[in-house]
């Protein structure tokens, strides 16, 4: 079975013209998959998140004291932008792969608006990110890579200090949020070539517009099948983690915009992130106050 749907060219070239659809399945497969395997493992071997808390470092009483009942950890901007992403996402997959199971319907009007809302959402959050959010809060650094080789070490039998408390994204999220910017930023890129290929209210069809051959836009295809087929696996497994148990704390956090002071103490080190103010009165009303 070949990764590649070929064609020849009225030039008599081969040329590439999309993905093997079983690359879906190959992708939706190996994330349910992971989903087993880790659920599995964290049945059986893993520790608790409370035995791994009663290693790492504890925080001082004044420190602790220092933590707001409510710690602000996604702003307004950043929640409208992650649902608004989640949903354009999911459009988008549908709108590619439900024509490819029998399912009729005008898929490309939807799919290309469900393409512009991305990419416009993901203007908006590299800007917002950039000059509004810690922007290199999402990114691994030193003591992640220190703290994963730890975690490594124990799991494998060896000895090694306990590793220390997450900073504001664990690094399981800073990675996810590699892959996501990867695949994201090549699906919108491609898709914004291709949309010069379908008539749509911004300019009319015009398949030259850019001066492609065949060669470049049948591999243009292929990275834009390859990305939506990883976002297949990506999101599966970005769902799973967010309705697991131990991880509803932070999917809720993406809904109201904060966490509370004893989940703060407990996954997050006060150092690597400092606790910041609490969120805006429309979280949490303050109590009137009674004059004297």
């Amino acid at each position: 079975m070949g990764l590649i749907q070929w064609a020849t060219s009225p030039w008599g070239r081969q040329v590439p013209v999309h993905i093997a659809f079983a690359l879906l399945w190959v992708s939706a497969i190996g994330g349910l998959l992971f989903l087993i395997v880790h659920a599995i493992y964290v049945s059986y071997w893993a520790k608790s998140a409370k035995a791994h808390v009663g290693e790492a470092a504890s925080v001082s009483p004044a420190i602790a004291a220092r933590v707001p009942e409510r710690v602000a950890r996604h702003s307004l901007g950043a929640r409208l932008f992650h649902w608004v992403m989640s949903v354009a996402m999911f459009a988008l997959l549908l709108t590619a792969f439900l024509p490819k199971l029998g399912v009729k319907f005008a898929w490309v009007t939807y799919h290309w608006i469900a393409g512009v809302v991305l990419t416009v959402a993901v203007i908006y959050h590299l800007f917002h990110a950039t000059f509004w959010l810690d922007f290199w809060s999402i990114w691994p650094d030193r003591q992640d890579i220190e703290d994963a080789e730890r975690r490594v070490r124990r799991a494998m039998g060896q000895a090694a200090p306990a590793p220390r408390k997450f900073a504001k994204y664990p690094l399981e999220n800073k990675l996810y949020h590699l892959a996501i910017l990867f695949a994201g930023l090549s699906v919108i890129g491609t898709g914004i070539l291709m949309m010069s290929r379908v008539d749509t209210p911004f300019f009319p069809r015009n398949p030259y517009l850019f001066g492609f051959g065949d060669m470049t836009w049948g591999w243009t295809y292929v990275l834009h099948g390859l990305a939506g087929v990883a976002l297949v696996g990506l999101i599966t497994v970005h769902v799973y983690f967010a309705i697991r148990p131990e991880k509803l704390f932070i999917t809720k956090s993406m809904i109201f915009g904060w966490i509370t002071r004893e989940q703060y103490l407990e996954h997050h080190d006060p150092q690597r992130w400092p606790a910041g103010e609490e969120p805006p009165e429309t979280t949490r009303p303050k109590s009137k106050e009674v004059p004297a």
